[in-house]
């Protein structure tokens, strides 16, 4: 019975829209395979913005189920997007500071970025949904970690001198267990900027803008997310928004994406209660080994896809318990 359980949380937990997996467990080295890793965001509602800056009104949004990358997009696999599409090279793509295998993706423009998300069937993710990811299961952190900075949880300020691998800073994952959501690279996303969008987006699902922000003269803008291993502490919070136009990779050695996926909703329901039961079990196998902070970002998920199950609550508090007590 114990081998069928650590099986069960070794395995993918879904197969949705041709056979992409969902990832099982927050600290799976970004192999071949579960570079491609992508993680179920549930359905629900958190606070996006912050008090920061005048382009990040804080205002709540309510968003359906949808996938999004765990890691951001690593050389690995934009070189088979390359291969198999002949698609140039981006800028920096033999910088030896920038080019290994696990190290994300840099000097890519929005318009690149999209296509390889097409390629692999998916899309960029919209301004709200990077941010739900990176705010995790409670909405409303600061960083993806917590509200305090911390310099082992993220690649900033030029503290390593280049990027770092895409499965780097485990401690510094997002509460719904995904990768370097602060630092690392900044990263595009689907919306058009524009500065006065907070204050009238819609509640629910919002799509950005109609028209980017027209940064002096120079054309229309599209947003980043996220900060990267150059940029300042300043960039790291979770609500903080940048920009670029589509084609320019001006900021190319610290410019990156993942990708994200719809998916309809009955898939979203029956995934969330699956993804709820895994992340049970991942959670319980943690605690096992006594690896409390594994546990509870487990636990965390358990709870996102179904806040209500008093036996994730009571388990949530064991495992707090447990901390408290060591």
């Amino acid at each position: 019975m114990r081998s069928e359980t650590v099986l069960q949380v070794g395995l993918s937990v879904a197969l949705i829209a041709g056979a992409i997996s969902v990832a099982s467990a927050a600290n799976t080295p970004p192999s071949e395979a579960s570079d491609k890793a992508v993680v179920l965001i549930p359905r629900g509602e958190f606070t996006m913005g912050s008090e920061h800056h005048s382009d990040e009104a804080k205002h709540q949004v309510v968003l359906d189920a949808y996938l999004i990358d765990k890691f951001e997009t690593s050389n690995t696999r934009y070189k088979a997007f390359m291969n198999a599409t002949g698609n140039a090279a981006p800028a920096y793509w033999d910088d030896p500071r920038l080019s290994k295998a696990t190290q994300p993706v840099v000097g890519v423009s929005w318009t690149d970025a999209s296509a390889f998300c097409k390629w692999e069937g998916k899309r960029l993710p919209t301004e709200a949904e990077w941010e739900r990811a990176a705010k995790g299961p409670q909405g409303d952190n600061h960083y993806p970690w917590g509200h305090t900075l911390n310099q082992k949880k993220a690649n900033y300020g030029q503290n390593v001198g280049h990027t770092t691998a895409v499965d780097s800073y485990p401690e510094g994952v997002s509460g719904f267990g995904v990768y370097n959501m602060s630092g690392n690279v900044f990263e595009w996303v689907e919306d058009w900027y524009d500065q006065k969008y907070y204050k009238e987006s819609p509640a629910l699902n919002p799509k950005g803008a109609e028209k980017g922000y027209n940064f002096a003269n120079q054309g229309p803008v599209k947003a980043l997310r996220g900060g990267s291993w150059l940029a300042p502490a300043s960039s790291l919070h979770a609500s903080h928004r940048f920009w670029n136009q589509p084609d320019n990779n001006s900021y190319g050695v610290g410019l990156g994406f993942r990708c994200a996926q719809s998916i309809d909703a009955k898939a979203g329901s029956d995934e969330t209660i699956q993804a709820g039961q895994d992340a049970f079990i991942q959670a319980l196998v943690a605690m096992g080994a006594e690896k409390n902070v594994e546990a509870m970002t487990s636990i965390s998920k358990a709870l996102a896809a179904d806040p209500g199950n008093k036996e994730y609550q009571a388990t949530r508090d064991l495992i707090k318990k447990s901390v408290k007590n060591k």
